[in-house]
């Protein structure tokens, strides 16, 4: 059982889409899927928060400067981060593409890492309640 559940948070350390099927699969209480699902969520955020800063001061330091700067149309993710800032960052990348991704954007805006590291949080926390919310009545369905 207590690999069962460290499988889950390990899996949901770096992508929850994969923790909560794996952990019905296993045949875990939705509750223990809840919170090992959770607990891994949360702490992919502090991995990726904090050693993404880490990470990319150590790129920084083998990348070749450029040159030629000609102006080019924002990106979605720029678009986004301007248009709802830290919170849409946080909180709608986390729910959409994950907690690492949405870091790894952040690290690149140069976004306060501590807000953005606590609308991640929250995001995994919408995300694991409504995930494993539909995994239960889905698996009730058959």
């Amino acid at each position: 059982m207590f690999y069962k559940i460290l499988t889950v948070a390990a899996l949901a350390t770096f992508e929850i889409y994969a923790a909560i099927p794996t952990g019905f699969l296993m045949g875990l209480s939705p509750w223990v899927i809840f919170f090992a699902s959770l607990t891994g969520g949360i702490v992919g955020v502090f991995v990726a928060a904090f050693l993404g800063e880490k990470i990319e001061a150590f790129i920084g330091k083998y990348r070749k400067p450029k040159l030629v700067v000609k102006e080019k149309k924002p990106s979605l993710a720029h678009k986004l981060m301007e248009k709802y800032g830290v919170i849409g960052l946080g909180f709608l990348g986390t729910v959409t593409v994950g907690a690492p991704v949405s870091i790894a954007v952040g690290v690149g805006f140069n976004v306060p890492m501590h807000k953005l590291a606590l609308w991640c949080c929250i995001g995994v926390l919408t995300r694991c309640a409504v995930f494993t919310t539909i995994g239960y009545y889905g698996v009730q369905l058959f």
